[in-house]
């Protein structure tokens, strides 16, 4: 048996061990399993240079920013900073909470869409995001996806990084490429799948309720660090509203409107901070959202104080873990493996439709970025050998593919949301968006397929 089958026997392995026992942390599996089968596998003269070999694809970039960005809000929820956000959210839209998540929606698509790296803008609103969750008892599910989706809607914008990737390799390949349409489709495609979380997760509901901004919640009682199980949204019905009610009232007695003082001035600065730099400097995000929270402890120590308890351990390992098993994979050449397995269909639209599946596999458990720049080119000698399938159509759709199963929890995008989820709903969280990303393994390859490629269109 190939070490290449053997790797994906073995993710499999262990996705089936912590299934079953749960108590066992996936991530400290994928560790153990990625350091076992390295040493088995990969070239070198001795264990030293192996386990070099095996830890070289820790994500530390990823474990940077999951830290620093949950450290950096713990400190705005803790010194009030995303109760007045909420408030002065909840008074723009007037009250209307069924449009909070689509306001979400429109400002990550936007960030990315301006060039702002998708995981970088999913860093700056979905903390903000899972506080309006939390607040106005909105299911933080459907609020995460809505989050999740707006990155990838704006994600493939001519001037963006997803764009300026995909549209990069078809220009030096020499393909035809068609940048708008691939802009407008990834758009659209995240705005219908949008729309079909926001319904199955109590957006209906959300339309009918109101809010006076004059009747809030007292800020010590919710925020996206963590919150009183009182202020959850339900488990699985996404509707938070009682019978024949139409407000959403708060959980315990008014609160005076929220104003800025000293620390709140200079949170607000710093989160303005984090998203210049990411925006227009192409800073990690992780080590400024570090930088800004480590100012804000010297300033204010006492609204710092717990605020390290508050970042999501279990989720780093977790994520932290699936990425550096996927790394090696990587090394072992199980992605190059499978493309030239691609190549043996013998029907090009079925080898298209293959490609696409392996696109949106992948990119589930690693970063969508490197997807791109890895199977993008893979598919240039298959749409340079066959004229039955249009290579703007086949771009479009492994495009597609790779970039909304972003919603995985092990992908950047899905782990910061799950991250930023109040500690009493990540869990509940973390498997809506397994399940939901696993779906869009399976079910977004082959819409995008029959859209895009079957007709011959393009």
């Amino acid at each position: 048996m190939s070490a290449e089958l053997v790797s994906i026997l073995v993710l499999a392995l262990i996705f089936l061990i912590a299934t079953v026992r749960p108590s066992v942390n996936l991530g400290a599996l994928a560790i153990v399993a990625g350091f076992i089968l390295g040493v088995a596998v990969l070239d070198g003269a001795d264990l030293d240079e192996k386990t070099d070999a095996v830890f070289a694809g820790f994500p530390g970039e990823l474990f940077v920013i999951l830290v620093g960005v949950t450290y950096l809000f713990a400190i705005a929820s803790a010194n009030g900073t995303v109760d007045w956000l909420v408030q002065s959210a909840i008074r723009a839209v007037q009250g209307r909470i069924g449009l909070i998540p689509w306001i979400m929606f429109l400002v990550t698509a936007l960030l990315t869409a301006m060039g702002a790296v998708v995981p970088a803008s999913v860093a700056i609103i979905a903390p903000i995001g899972m506080g309006f969750a939390v607040r106005y008892r909105i299911n933080p599910l459907m609020m995460g996806l809505l989050i999740i989706n707006g990155a990838s809607a704006g994600g493939f914008s001519p001037i963006s990084i997803f764009g300026g990737i995909t549209n990069g390799v078809v220009e030096e390949a020499g393909l035809p490429g068609d940048p708008i349409l691939l802009f407008l489709a990834s758009f659209f495609v995240n705005l219908a799948i949008s729309v079909v979380a926001f319904f199955m997760w109590g957006g209906r509901e959300l339309f009918g309720r109101r809010v006076d901004p004059a009747d809030e919640p007292p800020a010590s009682e919710s925020g996206p660090a963590g919150s009183s199980p009182a202020a959850s949204p339900p488990a699985e019905g996404g509707s938070a509203s009682r019978a024949g009610t139409t407000t959403a009232e708060p959980e315990t007695g008014t609160a005076p409107t929220l104003t800025l003082d000293r620390d709140r001035i200079m949170t607000i600065t710093g989160l303005l901070v984090l998203a210049v730099t990411a925006l227009f400097f192409d800073l990690n995000v992780g080590v400024v959202a570090m930088t800004v929270a480590v100012i804000l402890t010297l300033i204010s120590p006492s609204s710092a104080k717990d605020a390290v308890g508050h970042v999501a351990w279990p989720t780093v390992l977790l994520v932290c873990g699936i990425v550096l098993y996927v790394g090696v994979m990587q090394s072992i050449g199980t992605i190059d493996w499978l493309g030239e397995e691609v190549a043996t269909v013998g029907t090009p639209l079925i080898a298209a439709l293959v490609i696409c599946f392996i696109g949106a596999a992948v990119s589930a458990f690693a970063s969508t970025t490197g997807i791109l720049g890895a199977l993008i080119p893979l598919a240039v000698p298959f749409l340079t050998g066959t004229d039955a399938v249009g290579a703007v159509g086949l771009i479009t759709a492994l495009a597609l593919s790779s970039s909304i199963v972003d919603s995985s929890p092990f992908s950047t995008s899905g782990a910061l949301t799950v991250a930023n989820t109040p500690e009493d709903r990540r869990d509940y969280v973390y498997k809506g968006l397994m399940r939901w990303g696993f779906h869009m393994v399976v079910i977004i390859p082959i819409v995008t397929w029959l859209i895009f490629v079957v007709p011959g269109w393009l």
